[in-house]
């Protein structure tokens, strides 16, 4: 980037609204110092959201940022991690204050809200794009992993599922919103509500847990690969928003979109039978809504059932943002 890079930096990211204690040394110098508390292991996920690919590139750069923030401590969320330092590397064709000043804002009203502090990163020259690496807390050996689950555990959802798809597809219409139905639509889409806390409850009661970014149908397969195991999903149990059900058209369209919907940022987490009658009380202080959609079983593979039956739905995989933006 050009000579006014650091006037850039010291403008837009040197002055934040978060500034934790345990960061020894942020942003300055050629690289942060922070200090973990004892007992702890450090959690650290990186997403990368390019201009074409995950966003169109004249998005509300206060709308992206959300979104870029969100699906990092989504992850961590499904990990069962506090969230509390990141970095950002920043590519943009050129300097834009007006883009930066609406990025920032809406980057630092969700880091403020999650006590994030932003302890580093890199500027340059190129395509639009943000890659952020969020780094967060767990108490030693109580990470949620991905291949705990084992047969007789029951399948849950955080949320509602499908929005996100629903809101897509008003974005790749090429149109403005022109109800409220579509503009409700777009806004569950870029402004999704990691579950954060739920993460952390879930530590108590979860065999595995992952984020849904990729559709529901999809990221469920690296649970029950990594643990050796099938599922049944039921899914007319499948939650979905009022407005979806409104988009879709009927309950059968909204369960299709439900289970490939990407970018939700909901949790799909197992439990055991003999935590089942904790999970209400784990997550009573959240507020998050969680639906049984169905159980793990022996053997390999995912089956759907849609009430009672067997259904073989050929189902849209998520790609981000389609190849015709």
């Amino acid at each position: 980037m050009s000579g006014n890079e650091f006037d850039l930096i010291h403008r837009y990211f040197k002055a934040q609204p978060v500034v934790r204690k345990d960061v020894v040394l942020g942003i300055g110098d050629d690289a942060a110092v922070i200090s973990l508390p004892e007992n702890s292991q450090l959690v650290v996920t990186t997403d990368s959201l390019v201009a074409g690919t995950h966003f169109l590139a004249d998005a509300d750069p206060v709308k992206v940022a959300h979104k870029a923030l969100a699906s990092n401590l989504s992850d961590l969320a499904a990990m069962g991690a506090v969230p509390a330092w990141c970095s950002l590397a920043l590519t943009m064709p050129s300097p834009d204050e007006a883009w930066l000043a609406g990025f920032c804002d809406g980057f630092y009203k969700l880091a403020e809200y999650y006590n994030v502090q932003l302890i580093g990163g890199d500027t340059t020259k190129g395509p639009l794009s943000i890659t952020i690496t969020l780094q967060g807390i767990v108490p030693a050996g109580t990470a949620i992993r991905r291949d705990g689950a084992n047969a007789g555990d029951w399948l849950y959802v955080t949320g509602n599922l499908g929005d996100s798809a629903a809101g897509l597809d008003v974005i790749l219409s090429g149109n403005a919103p022109s109800t409220e139905l579509e503009e409700t639509l777009l806004n569950r889409h870029y402004y999704s509500q990691p579950r954060v806390l739920a993460g952390q409850a879930l530590r108590a009661v979860a065999s595995s847990a992952l984020d849904i970014s990729d559709g529901l149908a999809a990221d469920l397969s690296h649970i029950l690969k990594a643990s050796g195991v099938s599922a049944v999903i039921n899914t007319e149990a499948l939650p979905v928003s009022d407005a979806l059900l409104e988009y879709a058209g009927s309950a059968e369209n909204a369960a299709k979109m439900a289970l490939s919907s990407g970018e939700e940022y909901e949790l799909c987490f197992t439990v055991p039978e003999s935590h089942r009658g904790a999970i209400d009380t784990a997550l009573a202080h959240t507020n998050t809504p969680v639906t049984c959609i169905g159980q793990i079983r022996h053997g390999e593979g995912l089956q759907l059932r849609w009430q009672g039956q067997a259904v073989d739905w050929q189902l849209a995989g998520w790609d981000h943002f389609r190849s015709d933006v």
